[in-house]
C-alpha cells in the first residue's frame, strides 16, 4: 500500500475558507457502504436520516489559542504552534523559523520562552517565564486560533475562536478542532435527542499529526503520532449496552473513531480509560466498534483519508478496490468536486453508513 494510492485532484477554490453559517446548513454527502449509493443532503437532514437505533459519539475536546507570534533576540520573526503541555511552564511545539537550544523567543512585554530542546522529528520544547494558571491566561490573551495552513480566514480573532470550536467543546487541550463536529448546533442536537438518538462523549486532544504529512514508514508500521484520550466508565457502559442491543455506533470525526477503536478489545467490548493512542487505521483494518462515521472531506495522501477509506472497504464491506480513485469513496469525492462541495476544516460534511 502506497500513499500515492490515496491521491486526488482538488481545485483550490473548493477549499473552505470561511465558516459555514448556519452551522447545520452545510451540505452533506451520504455514502451507503452496503448499497454503494451516494446521495446529497443538508446537514440538518440528520434529523430525518437517523433514528432511535443510532448512537452518536462526539469528541468534546476544546481548541485553545495555540498559535503565538514572536521575535528572536536578533529581531527575526517566529511562529510557534503549541502542541501539548509537558510541565507547568513547558510546551512541545512546532516552530516556523530557525531556532536553537538556549534561544529566547519574545511574544509580548514580559512574556517570553526559551528553547530547551529540539527533537529529531522537529518538535521543539519551549520553557516559558510563566507557569500554571498564569501561563494559561497569558496564552489565552496573546494566542491566536490555530487554523490549518491552507486556511486564510479574514475573520476577527474573537469570531474565529467561536467558529473554529464545536458547540459542545469543554475539555481544553486541542491544537486543532475536531472539525466533523463543527456542523452541529444546540438545536439540532436537541432534535436528535428528542427523536431518541443517544449522544455520548469521549475526549481526544488533536495534536501534531494533524499538521505533519504521513510517511511511507508510518504506513508500513501502521503507527501514527500519539494523541491523548479519555473515555469514562459510565460512557463505556452505555456504549457497550447500545452495541449489544444492535444499535449503530456513529463516530463524529476520525478523532472519536480512533478513541473507540483503540479501546475496543478483540471480542468487541469497549473499555474505559485514559492514555495515548498511535493507532493508524488503513484499508484492511476491521472495525471492532464503529458502524458509521460523520466526517469532513480530507486532504489527499493523509492518514485521515486512509481511515475513511478503510471503513468503506473490505472487510467492512464487500468492496476490494484499494486504489482511491476507483473506490466507492473515490467516486464520492469525485462527485463532491463535480458538485462543488467545500473541502477540509471549514468545508461540507460526509455521512458514511
Amino acid at each position: 500500500m502506497n500513499l500515492s494510492d490515496f491521491n486526488y485532484t482538488l481545485p483550490e477554490e473548493l477549499i473552505g475558507q470561511v465558516a459555514i453559517e448556519p452551522r447545520d446548513g452545510c451540505r452533506m454527502l451520504a455514502v451507503n457502504r452496503q448499497t454503494k449509493t451516494i446521495s446529497h443532503h443538508i446537514f440538518r437532514d440528520l434529523e430525518q436520516l437517523l433514528d432511535e437505533n443510532c448512537v452518536l459519539v462526539i469528541n468534546d475536546t476544546k481548541v485553545f489559542p495555540a498559535r503565538l507570534f514572536g521575535t528572536k533576540n536578533t529581531g527575526g520573526k517566529v511562529e510557534v504552534l503549541l502542541l501539548k503541555q509537558t510541565a507547568q511552564d513547558t510546551y512541545q511545539c512546532l516552530v516556523r523559523g530557525k531556532v536553537r537550544p538556549g534561544l529566547q523567543l519574545h511574544f509580548s512585554d514580559k512574556f517570553f520562552g526559551t528553547v530547551t530542546n529540539i527533537e529529531a522529528d522537529g518538535e521543539v520544547a519551549i520553557k516559558f517565564n510563566l507557569a500554571g494558571v498564569s501561563l494559561i491566561n497569558k496564552i489565552d490573551k496573546e494566542g491566536k486560533t490555530p487554523l490549518p495552513p491552507y486556511m486564510h480566514s479574514k475573520a476577527k480573532e474573537k469570531d474565529l475562536r467561536k467558529q473554529y470550536q464545536t458547540v459542545y467543546a469543554s475539555k481544553k487541550g486541542s491544537a486543532a478542532a475536531p472539525t466533523a463536529g463543527l456542523h452541529f448546533t444546540d438545536s439540532l442536537l436537541a432534535k436528535l435527542r428528542q427523536k431518541g438518538v443517544n449522544i455520548e462523549k469521549v475526549t481526544l486532544h488533536v495534536g501534531l499529526g494533524t499538521f505533519k504529512p504521513v510517511t511511507d514508514e508510518q504506513v508500513a508500521s501502521k503507527t501514527l503520532h500519539e494523541e491523548s484520550y479519555n473515555l469514562d466508565e459510565y460512557t463505556a457502559k452505555n456504549l457497550n449496552k447500545a452495541k449489544k442491543l444492535g444499535k449503530k455506533i456513529i463516530a463524529i470525526g476520525t478523532t472519536t473513531c480512533r478513541v473507540l477503536e483503540t479501546l475496543t478489545d478483540t471480542e468487541g467490548t469497549l473499555h474505559s480509560g485514559s492514555g495515548k493512542t498511535n493507532i493508524f487505521i488503513q484499508p484492511g483494518y476491521e472495525f471492532k466498534f464503529v458502524d458509521g462515521l460523520i466526517t469532513n472531506f480530507h486532504l489527499p495522501s493523509t492518514s485521515l483519508l486512509m481511515l475513511v477509506s478503510a471503513l468503506t472497504q473490505a472487510p467492512n464491506s464487500d468492496e476490494t478496490e484499494v486504489r482511491f480513485e476507483k473506490s466507492l469513496l473515490g467516486k464520492a469525492y469525485s462527485e463532491a468536486v463535480k458538485e462543488k462541495y467545500k473541502f477540509f476544516s471549514f468545508g461540507d460534511s460526509m455521512l458514511i453508513i
